[in-house]
């Protein structure tokens, strides 16, 4: 769309063409990539097809050798009638890492009933692992092969009698046969490393098997182990791990992504210097550790094996991340002794080679955001999953060029989409580019702390305000709370400031993306540094005359509409809030969650019940008097994370006080929206409820929330 002249329009009122709808045509999200001999697969996310998630092939045998792209599952079916396949597992409630792929043979969890299940293009899926005792009561991920008959994988047991006797479900890592025997024999299915509460990322390297583990109550994030072991047979029956020895990690050690090299150096990432980056284990190190570990009675201690990859001992930057979901990758051998990783400092992700003599250097790409990484089809090559500030993420085939000899950089790369960009209709000249900013906050050791964001300017080309009026703000707050905002086109961010908002995107205290001590701010203090942060992003925003003090809205979904919440309740600086499936009472959350997150907040808040005062202290449901602004709480009726009766609570508490507000129940969904009707309601709702708050009238046509209070 060619911008027209601009024409002078209240902020909020700007028209358009980034419309709610335009959020989810076409759209799909990449999420994880694996290479298998010359092809190159993926996993897409597809709102259009009730958010499920599509595996593609690609290959280069289109015309003029141009790639061509083939889905695994046949059509889709919104009636429901047909069976709408959908590559996503529900280990850890968050997934990830639902599938692999090796020649031609694709592995997958299906979300419907959580079985693994075995395909070719062209083939009907069939299962691999038995009927549950109750529905989805097995759970599977990260599917890796040991050899051609065998699997492994992480299983998260839901059953009944297991859940009776442990109190939650067990995680292990287990052998099954690819051939689908344990479909009517379950005891094929062989158990080898059960105890850890938690077993994540296996990697197969001959007969060494490594992992990461660890127990409540640290989240991977705060304590994790790396294991390594062999695997024992009978009778070429995978039935245990032996040789087990932990190579890295401890209670205050976060390790990430293990994996070998070609030359079967085993390289790990790990935040021992207060960033997560790579370290090292060489191949003969490594046989001296299980050979080692194979006379001692308990899991040997290989920890002094390690050495870091980096020149200097490390840079600080994150090589790494935090374990919300399986199939993660942020290093790659690039097949000549260099590692392609995906590095992230202030807010922005770079593409970056780490040398043979442990140099750093970031590749000249315009890429904001790398989210994975994997050794390519060919060598000096690797596959990533990229946006830019004005593209959307997908896949991409990266190239590099040869290092130059001592000249300490990187070289360069060549990049090819693997899929191309939707087609929005519009040029570059609509988004509006974030800009990182740090400002002072609440305090901290040695004075205030300084908190950092992402902040994007109102732009429209067709639009401008009237002479002297300021922009409405929207502080976004992102879920987790150990997560970060993300620095690419993000049509939900464009769709406010192409309507004249400003936003600021706040990675406070407690973020990743900054080194473990700046996530460190938030142990015990989550509902305080967090809530600080939001508060000083609107103000120093305000101060530097960029926004309308008096028009701050704050919105977040999860943890972050838990943040939203406690900054409307506990602070004065927002005259409006939008809460998005958001914890309400931290009590409950802690009473009524999932397994993953049943000790979370022991770090965050304190171990419940006996710090119960301060989570009634921190809790919004507790505290109403201090609910004064309107609010637009957005929730999904099959929420297993933050269950519904957590808006209902704060609904009603909005309710008896009189406050303005609205509710919106979106049945079917779960934790974070993903039918392309929901996603759009919710967007129009959210600008219906600011225009009728702040006094504009949005040139989107917008059905009014039913059941509005005080609107």
């Amino acid at each position: 769309m060619s911008p027209k002249s601009p024409s002078r329009t209240p902020h909020g009122s700007w028209r358009s063409p980034i419309t709610a709808s335009a959020l989810v045509q076409g759209a799909a999200s990449v999420s994880e990539v694996r290479v298998d001999g010359t092809d190159i697969w993926w996993n897409e996310q597809r709102p259009s097809e009730g958010g499920r998630h599509q595996l593609v092939r690609c290959r280069d045998d289109g015309p003029g050798g141009s790639p061509s792209r083939q889905d695994l599952f046949e059509g889709f079916d919104p009636s429901g009638a047909g069976r709408n396949w959908n590559a996503r597992t529900a280990v850890m409630e968050y997934g990830g890492g639902a599938w692999n792929v090796r020649g031609g043979l694709v592995v997958f969890a299906d979300w419907s009933d959580q079985r693994l299940h075995r395909t070719r293009l062209g083939e009907a899926p069939t299962p691999i692992t038995p009927e549950p005792p109750a529905s989805r009561a097995y759970r599977w991920s990260e599917p890796t092969w040991l050899d051609d008959a065998w699997l492994v994988c992480v299983r998260e047991d839901h059953s009944p009698e297991r859940v009776a006797s442990h109190g939650e479900a067990v995680n292990e890592l287990v052998a099954v046969p690819v051939d689908g025997s344990a479909v009517d024999d379950p005891s094929r299915v062989k158990v080898l490393v059960s105890g850890p509460d938690f077993v994540h990322s296996p990697v197969v390297h001959g007969r060494l098997l490594v992992w990461i583990q660890w127990d409540h109550p640290s989240m991977p994030w705060d304590g994790s182990t790396l294991v390594v072991g062999l695997v024992e047979r009978e009778g070429g029956v995978p039935v245990g791990v032996t040789s087990r020895a932990e190579v890295a990690g401890g209670p205050q050690e976060s390790v990430v992504q293990p994996g070998f090299e070609v030359t079967g150096d085993l390289v790990f990432c790990t935040d021992r210097t207060g960033w997560w980056n790579p370290w090292v284990i060489d191949a003969a190190s490594v046989d001296q550790v299980v050979g080692e570990a194979g006379s001692a009675p308990e899991p040997f201690d290989g920890r002094s094996f390690a050495e870091p990859v980096l020149a200097g001992g490390g840079v600080d930057v994150e090589i790494g991340g935090p374990l919300w979901v399986g199939g993660l990758r942020w290093w790659a051998d690039a097949g000549d002794g260099r590692l392609v990783v995906s590095a992230t400092r202030d807010g922005s992700d770079h593409l970056a080679v780490i040398g043979t003599d442990g140099t750093f250097a970031e590749l000249p790409t315009r890429f904001s955001e790398v989210a994975q990484v994997v050794p390519g089809p060919a060598a000096d090559t690797v596959v990533i999953v990229g946006a830019t500030p004005t593209t959307e993420a997908g896949p991409h085939l990266v190239a590099l060029t040869p290092e130059v000899p001592g000249a300490g950089v990187a070289g360069s790369a060549r990049v090819a989409p693997l899929r191309p960009s939707r087609d929005l209709g519009m040029g570059e000249e609509w988004f509006s580019v974030a800009r990182h900013v740090s400002f002072p906050s609440g305090p901290g050791v040695g004075g205030d702390r300084v908190a950092h964001a992402l902040f994007y300017a109102p732009n429209n080309p067709s639009a401008s305000a009237p002479t002297g009026e300021l922009p409405p703000l929207v502080v976004m707050i992102h879920g987790g709370p150990t997560s970060a905002a993300r620095n690419r086109l993000d049509l939900a961010k464009q769709f406010w400031t192409s309507r004249g908002f400003a936003v600021v995107d706040v990675n406070y205290g407690g973020s990743t993306g900054y080194g473990r001590p700046y996530r460190n701010l938030l142990d015990g203090a989550w509902g305080v540094v967090d809530v600080e942060d939001a508060v000083a992003a609107a103000r120093y925003l305000a101060a530097e005359g960029l926004v309308d003090g008096d028009r701050l809205a704050i919105r977040g979904g999860s943890a972050g509409g838990y943040t939203t919440l406690a900054a409307l309740c506990f602070h004065e600086a927002f005259s409006a809030g939008a809460s998005h499936y958001g914890v309400a009472d931290l009590a409950a959350l802690a009473a009524d969650t999932h397994k993953f997150e049943s000790r979370y907040l022991d770090g965050l808040v304190g171990p419940w019940p006996d710090a119960r005062a301060t989570y009634e202290e921190r809790s919004p449901i507790h505290h109403t008097d201090g609910f004064d602004q309107p609010l637009i709480v957005l929730q999904g009726s099959e929420d297993e994370v933050v269950p519904p009766n957590q808006a209902e609570m704060i609904v009603a508490a909005l309710a008896a006080k009189g406050v303005p507000h609205a509710y919106l129940l979106f049945e079917g969904e779960q934790h974070g929206f993903r039918k392309a009707e929901n996603i759009v309601r919710a967007l129009e709702a959210e600008l219906w409820f600011y225009g009728r708050v702040f006094g504009f009238d949005p040139a989107d046509q917008i059905e009014p929330v039913d059941g509005a209070v005080g609107l």
